[in-house]
């Protein structure tokens, strides 16, 4: 007899969104409106109240293919999400000066980014997390790999639905290593497929 895997995933693109827009307007738009979108931006960024503002924009990039995630599915209902995406897509971090004065390098190869995740409130700490890595590392494989950068919290402690850039822990158990601390509470993590 043949186990099924518990989740499956899709990537973001024009015939997902509504998956993901279901997702996320089940939560209020994830933090009371953020879409995903911090990590596109690179100066000041506001929330409250510009939900609506930010999915009308996260659309847009959906539409114009400039947006990249995976969308994880339990029994074909959306239940978590992972953004990852080429540098120049997500330019928040090089606008940081914590995150320049690391002066990381990349050897020359294309460098991705794995900045949030979002799981569904009644799927929370059921690996969904990780089998959304899982699929973003494969799909960034497949587009030419190169580097992976993450930025997971150093305080496992904050709570499952605060730990949107992941933990330390399940990127290591990808085959992630620690290069660096970055603030207070955060690592900068690599791997390179």
């Amino acid at each position: 007899m043949k186990s099924e895997k518990p989740y499956s995933s899709k990537e973001l693109s024009p015939t997902t969104w509504p998956d993901f827009e279901a997702l996320f307007a089940k939560h209020n738009g994830v933090w009371g409106g953020c879409w995903c979108m911090f990590y596109h931006t690179k100066g000041e960024f506001l929330i409250k109240g510009h939900g609506p503002d930010n999915k009308k924009s996260k659309k847009a990039l959906v539409k114009k293919r400039r947006t990249h995630g995976i969308i994880v599915y339990s029994n074909n209902s959306p239940v978590g999400w992972v953004q990852y995406g080429p540098k120049p897509e997500l330019p928040r971090l090089d606008a940081s000066k914590t995150y320049q004065s690391l002066s990381l390098g990349n050897g020359g190869k294309k460098l991705w980014r794995i900045t949030c995740f979002f799981v569904d409130r009644n799927n929370r700490r059921k690996g969904v997390a990780g089998f959304g890595l899982n699929a973003a590392l494969a799909s960034i494989k497949k587009k030419g790999g190169g580097v992976i950068e993450a930025y997971p919290s150093t305080k496992p402690n904050r709570g499952a639905s605060l730990m949107w850039s992941g933990t330390v822990k399940m990127f290591e158990e990808a085959g992630f290593g620690v290069t660096s601390q970055l603030g207070k509470s955060s690592v900068v993590m690599r791997k390179a497929v």
